[in-house]
């Protein structure tokens, strides 16, 4: 079968469940996520309990080499039509260009799986054309913040469940992009769902995930999008009373990237829904709607003169030239107070 380029998780996943299998799967990006369900998926699928015994492998790069890998690759299995190889932390392997000669001609009842994290093969080099040519070279790229409500909404879904927008975004802002701990919360909400309930709302994240429905980032972004003084004030008060729960970095991370994307829509080439959401990259109806009625409010140069002063607090709530009685509240107060006057 000819491999792919360009594989999407989904495609490896389908393959691997039709028992269709590769000689070499080599997956390698910035997302740990995506790595670990195919690799799980194959530790977990292709052999039996009764085989993994005899015929499951798992080594971590930085206790092997590549010869032994390939020794390993080159054994048959034992009582099984297939013998599964993982190494783990495959980017600690030196000299993994050897692997070309053995992908020359790989044993079919071989699948060798390298688990390369935190970086990408070079595409260039002689070891990526001959993975293309008879295995899977997956890529998992690090997901964008503003691609992780479609993540939530298309894993839950998976599961048969729904979520309500506001729900999905708490959850983005307050886990942010690393999927593995965002799926962990996920599953947690899942098993809390009251009986007969297919729907994770505001209140349950609540309860269960610890995000205040009415006093988070989600709500504060939503006050200043309207110029709503009294309730943005509100939420940082809420802020100041519980700082361990609500860190300004992270507030700060959140209100940047938001006016970020805003001063790039002043530059799309339409400012309709359609055009600011292909210009900016976004899936979802009311992230379009929010910039839309943001650029109603605040000036293109409004705006940049915003991002000046979340730098500016942002340097000032590590230290860097800020005076000893100024706190972490003094500084929030101080920018909502700019970005709404």
């Amino acid at each position: 079968m000819a491999a792919k380029q360009g594989i999407t998780c989904e495609e490896v996943l389908k393959e691997l469940k039709n028992k269709q299998y590769r000689p070499v799967y080599y997956l390698m990006g910035e997302e740990d996520y995506y790595i670990d369900l195919i690799a799980d998926y194959i530790a977990d699928h292709v052999l039996t309990e009764m085989e993994k015994e005899f015929n499951l492998t798992v080594v971590y790069g930085a206790d092997t080499d590549i010869s032994a890998i390939i020794n390993a690759a080159k054994r048959y299995p034992m009582m099984s039509a297939y013998q599964v190889v993982i190494v783990k932390e495959a980017q600690a392997v030196r000299n993994m260009e050897e692997l070309t000669y053995y992908l020359q001609k790989p044993l079919t009842s071989t699948i060798l799986v390298l688990c390369h994290k935190h970086g990408v093969l070079d595409r260039r080099k002689k070891l990526a054309a001959e993975i293309d040519k008879v295995g899977v070279l997956f890529e998992s790229p690090k997901v964008k913040e503003a691609q992780l409500p479609l993540f939530i909404n298309s894993y839950l879904k998976q599961k048969g469940v729904d979520c309500d927008p506001k729900a999905a975004a708490m959850l983005a802002e307050y886990v942010g992009a690393d999927l593995s701990r965002l799926t962990g919360e996920l599953e947690k909400l899942i098993i809390t769902l009251p009986k007969n309930l297919t729907r994770i709302t505001p209140e349950q994240v609540e309860q269960n995930i610890g995000i205040s429905k009415d006093y988070n980032n989600f709500e504060l972004k939503s006050a200043l999008i309207e110029k709503d003084v009294l309730k943005a004030n509100k939420i940082v008060k809420y802020f100041a009373e519980n700082p361990k729960t609500n860190p300004i970095q992270m507030t700060l991370s959140i209100l940047f990237g938001f006016f970020a994307n805003l001063m790039l829509a002043y530059y799309a080439p339409e400012k309709t829904e359609q055009g600011v959401a292909a210009f900016l990259g976004l899936k979802s109806p009311w992230q379009t709607r929010e910039y839309l009625i943001a650029m109603r409010r605040y000036s293109g140069t409004k705006t940049m003169r915003i991002i000046g002063e979340i730098r500016y607090a942002d340097a000032h709530s590590k230290g860097v030239g800020a005076t000893s009685n100024t706190t972490d509240s003094d500084l929030l107060r101080e920018l909502i107070f700019f970005i709404l006057h």
